[in-house]
């Protein structure tokens, strides 16, 4: 019965940091996507760049295989929610979320 409770509690806690994990990536890449369309940039270009700049700043490096698949991933499925008028930002975190699980499973 103790590992029950264990799991409970580990499950507990990692789902509060994603979820505030979450709500920061979609904080930042509102902000982002608002402040590289308003330069006159490109919907497409400022969704890449906002992801990449939001979801593997430092919990990921280049040389990691995730990275990899998480960022083409985000860049080939997730690119195109967002608009210069709704950078759509829960439904970006969606997205991402589930290249994440995509990519940990393929790991």
């Amino acid at each position: 019965m103790d590992k029950v409770k264990y799991a409970l509690v580990v499950c507990l806690v990692l789902g509060l940091l994603l979820g505030q994990s979450r709500a920061k990536f979609e904080d930042c890449y509102k902000v982002c996507f608002l402040a590289c369309t308003i330069k006159g940039t490109s919907a497409f270009k400022c969704s890449v760049k906002c992801l990449k700049d939001c979801t593997f700043s430092a919990s990921y490096s280049p040389s990691d295989t995730e990275y990899f698949c998480k960022l083409g991933c985000a860049s080939s499925l997730c690119t195109n929610i967002s608009s210069k008028d709704d950078p759509g930002e829960k439904r970006v975190a969606g997205c991402v979320d589930s290249c994440s699980k995509t990519c940990a499973n393929r790991a």
